[in-house]
């Protein structure tokens, strides 16, 4: 009986880090629904067990259904029948499984059927059907919807569509247009007021939807006749049961080709504005972002995790020139340096979501009462510390994944790729991970405000003062050294005042900060468990040369050099 949440003991030793007693009291607001529900919990262990239980039902379901059926629905993928999307055998059977088992809308109030569950058991959830199918995970990621309506949405909102998930209707957030991609201050679907019929109508074409054809959509809109930016966007909830939104067309994809994207249509459908006017897309759409590049980081991790395991097995049952290829320093350097990766990604993924389950916390606790002046600023760090790390999570997740699945592929050589094994359909599902919900270009742009206004080299400054073991500080040393460097590095460069020289050194200083973050936070898990001591060292190590090289690229670079890259063609 496979169980990918019993197998992974890196995801139960996250479960049990430290900072969740604090999370666990602020998310249950000292345990106030103990008294009004039978499954609330009682105390702090009882929430850590029910966590627990809950990830070895998700980890069951993955390993006996949703894994299993990987290969077929990625042969057989979605299908548009009359206007409507069909899903595939193996997905509808997977999204019927977690429905029954009550694990939809997981992380909402017990009011509205949820479990109530903090982020980063819900994360871990998500890390778990990815690597099981990175296709399924996001049509079951979408859930993130059921958030934003939590966060944003009036009353009468909540209780008409928040229920409808643990019921399991699906969901999807439809903000890209055939001309505003990565620029969603230029989408243009309208959205108008009938004052005779007191309702919002929605007009335009979505482009690139995941889930497209949902039973819950969240549509970014452009309200204010005349705007052009942002500050003219709105955001509402359209519900499918109205039948004014046709599907044009399901994308056929490089990979995850279980998730359907659709191209939908939209004419005069009725749909209900969601918070204030003018707020859709800086602040609305901004969270679910955020939560939606977490839910990436947690996809990347479980299907990197996926490769490197298929890579592993292959490279102990091949044999080449008489025995198996992991004895060959080529192979087993590579499967050494993947699982460095994994398990440096994978703790930037659970220190991201501690540090986002906190302030979400006190943001719902203030809705109820004052929140104490200790208290708000504990909230506001913990903001600040997660706006930092969210896209240094997506960009260095990403990526990884990309390179541990290639290198996955490289392990099996050319059976690799060839259909008949797993890692080749890994590869093809990794590749989108880097470009959708912002690429990894887009994450350098949102990170390196961290690195300008000094948020990243006062995060390592807490992580240097934390106590390690005596034979662990010549690991430590490194990374002083290299957060001292990294300091006079963003200085010396942002003090040029050069915006164009500053945005083409970006994307090293911000590796160069994430190298040093995840390589303290390995030293803080070797800490507690010697397990992670061979990652640390082998990722302290490869951080030591990659800053080098980035920091040598930035000290000899000149100003004058800018104009070597312009390249104007022909």
């Amino acid at each position: 009986m496979d169980n990918y949440y019993i197998d992974n003991p890196g995801l139960k030793f996250h479960l049990r880090h430290k900072k969740m007693e604090k999370i666990i009291r602020l998310k249950e607001n000292n345990f106030a629904d103990k008294d009004n529900y039978d499954y609330a919990f009682q105390d702090y262990e009882d929430a850590l067990d029910s966590y627990d239980k809950v990830l070895e039902i998700v980890g069951e379901i993955c390993g006996e259904t949703i894994g299993p059926n990987a290969e077929s629905v990625d042969q057989e993928g979605p299908q548009l029948i009359n206007n409507e999307v069909v899903y595939a055998r193996g997905t509808q059977e997977n999204h019927d499984t977690l429905t029954k088992a009550g694990l939809i809308g997981m992380s909402l109030p017990r009011e509205f059927g949820g479990l109530n569950f903090a982020m980063v058991p819900y994360v871990m959830a998500a890390e778990l059907v990815s690597r099981a199918d990175a296709g399924f995970a996001n049509i079951w990621g979408l859930q993130d919807c059921a958030e934003t309506l939590h966060e944003f949405a009036s009353d009468e909102i909540k209780k008409e569509f928040l229920p409808r998930f643990n019921q399991g209707a699906t969901a999807a957030m439809d903000l890209t247009e055939p001309d505003a991609g990565s620029d969603l201050q230029a989408v243009q679907l309208k959205g108008t007021y009938d004052e005779n019929k007191q309702q919002w109508f929605l007009n335009g074409v979505k482009r690139f939807i995941t889930n497209g054809d949902a039973d819950i959509s969240l549509v970014l809109a452009r309200t204010e006749p005349g705007t052009m930016d942002g500050r003219g966007l709105s955001l509402f909830v359209y519900d499918r049961k109205h039948g004014a939104v046709s599907v044009r067309r399901i994308e056929n994809k490089l990979g995850i080709k279980g998730s359907p994207t659709c191209e939908l249509v939209f004419k005069d459908a009725p749909a209900q504005l969601v918070g204030d006017r003018k707020l859709g897309l800086i602040k609305y759409v901004m969270s679910l972002m955020n939560s939606a590049r977490l839910g990436v980081g947690a996809q990347s991790v479980g299907i990197a995790e996926a490769a490197y395991r298929e890579a592993l097995k292959y490279a102990y049952e091949r044999e080449q020139f008489g025995k198996p290829i992991i004895n060959y320093p080529a192979v087993y350097e590579m499967l050494s340096v993947m699982r460095a990766k994994i398990d440096a990604t994978r703790s930037l993924l659970y220190e991201t979501a501690r540090y986002v389950d906190v302030y979400k916390a006190y943001n719902f606790i203030q809705e109820e009462r004052k929140l104490e002046p200790e208290e708000r600023n504990d909230a506001k760090a913990h903001n600040r510390v997660a706006d930092a790390l969210t896209p240094l999570l997506k960009l260095f997740a990403s990526e990884y994944c990309n390179e541990i699945a290639s290198d996955a592929l490289q392990v099996h050589g050319g059976t690799g790729y060839m259909k008949d094994f797993p890692v080749e359909r890994l590869y093809r599902d990794a590749r989108i991970t880097n470009i959708y919900e912002g690429t990894s270009q887009l994450q350098v742009v949102a990170a390196i405000r961290a690195v300008g206004n000094g948020a990243y080299l006062k995060l390592i400054r807490e992580y240097q003062e934390n106590h390690v073991l005596p034979e662990f500080e010549y690991l430590r040393d490194v990374l002083i050294k290299l957060t001292d460097d990294f300091e006079i590095l963003g200085k010396t460069v942002h003090e040029t005042k050069n915006n164009e020289l500053i945005d083409f050194h970006a994307r090293r200083l911000v590796e160069i900060a994430g190298y040093i973050i995840m390589g303290y936070l390995l030293l803080q898990d070797t800490h507690r468990d010697q397990q992670y001591r061979k990652s640390t060292e082998i990722f302290i190590r490869k951080a030591k040369t990659e800053c080098a090289s980035r920091a040598e690229f930035i000290r000899s670079f000149e100003e004058k050099n800018l104009g070597t890259y312009k390249i104007v063609w022909d």
